[in-house]
């Protein structure tokens, strides 16, 4: 009876062993941070906020090598009524990925929400030291009576997007694209971007993307592109980028064009200065958005700041669109 007892735990042994090679890991990650932001001449409410998501990821390796993982961000802030309590069921889960990681022949990815396409994803990556981009300290529209500002020339993006990468296949290179399907609504036809970078050169960043935004078929339809450079030398780092975005007419049609500086003045201590220029096909007067930013990171531990400057909001020259903001910001990573 022992000798049975023996090999029967034996046997157990060996295949829990077995299955632990290509047992699954889950990994929640997260911080704690404290926002304060706020816009002259205007009231946005209660100026402090603090992070309110976590993110869940998990992994495992198939016996041929290639790589599964899935990620879900939950977030409470998605689908809670302003000053209210309650959120609608299931809105809170956020930007739900799975990707396999084939090493040799590349990345493929479903992204299930809050995603952006190859080219929306590099529409603004001009260098400042927090890491936001020049004009996202302002929302949209503060407050009563202002035009919407605009952001850079991004292209579709939607639920359900497939994209692939080649990774590492490729030395000092790298190849995206990206499926945005149709979902009848917000994006009527589908669309596709393509993206190439070129990082070979130590210091030296190269980048072109063109893609589509679909959302209404015939008038709604747009073709972008975008370019951009970026280097760093030292403490030192600079960019500049252009973009356009084409309609059926020059009222459709918009340009995009930014620059940026950061210097590290110590291994803990960044600042910059960035600006963005959008040229409206539909009005005489651009919006232009100035940023200094400033970051300070010990240990697990970051200070970060923006304050913002933009003129005609929207391309409008109403006084009360030229705006401007600021954000402070105190993180801890766990």
């Amino acid at each position: 009876m022992n000798n049975f007892k023996k090999i029967g735990l034996s046997a157990l042994a060996g295949s829990l062993a077995a299955m632990s090679v290509n047992a699954a890991e889950l990994t929640a990650t997260g911080g704690a941070s404290i926002t304060f932001a706020g816009q002259e001449e205007t009231s946005t409410g209660n100026g402090f906020s603090m992070n309110d998501s976590i993110t869940f990821t998990g992994s495992t390796e198939l016996d041929n090598g290639w790589t599964i993982s899935t990620s879900f961000l939950l977030d409470n802030s998605d689908g809670r009524a302003p000053d209210v309590g309650a959120t609608t069921a299931g809105s809170i889960f956020d930007a739900r990925t799975l990707t396999i990681d084939t090493g040799s022949m590349g990345i493929i990815s479903f992204e299930g929400d809050d995603a952006s396409g190859a080219m929306g994803a590099v529409d603004d990556v001009m260098p400042t030291a927090d890491g936001n981009e020049t004009w996202d300290v302002l929302g949209a529209s503060d407050g009563t009576g202002y035009v919407a500002e605009l952001s850079a020339l991004g292209s579709a993006n939607s639920n359900n997007m497939i994209k692939y990468s080649t990774g590492s296949m490729i030395d000092g290179i790298t190849v995206k694209a990206s499926f945005t399907p149709s979902d009848g609504s917000t994006e009527v036809e589908s669309s596709t971007d393509f993206a190439v970078e070129y990082t070979g050169y130590e210091g030296l960043t190269l980048g072109y993307a063109i893609g589509e935004d679909n959302a209404v078929a015939g008038t709604g339809s747009f073709d972008l592109s975008t370019m951009y450079v970026k280097y760093a030398y030292g403490p030192v780092t600079v960019g500049y980028q252009e973009s356009e975005k084409e309609g059926n007419n020059a009222t459709n049609s918009d340009d995009f064009e930014a620059f940026g500086i950061t210097y590290a003045i110590t291994e803990d201590i960044s600042v910059g200065f960035a600006e963005s220029t959008v040229d409206l096909g539909s009005s005489v007067t651009d919006q232009i958005t100035q940023n200094i930013s400033f970051s300070y990171t010990m240990g697990g531990m970051s200070v970060t700041g923006s304050f913002i400057d933009q003129e005609n909001s929207g391309g409008s020259t109403v006084a009360a669109n030229d705006r401007k903001g600021y954000e402070l910001g105190l993180a801890f990573a766990f």
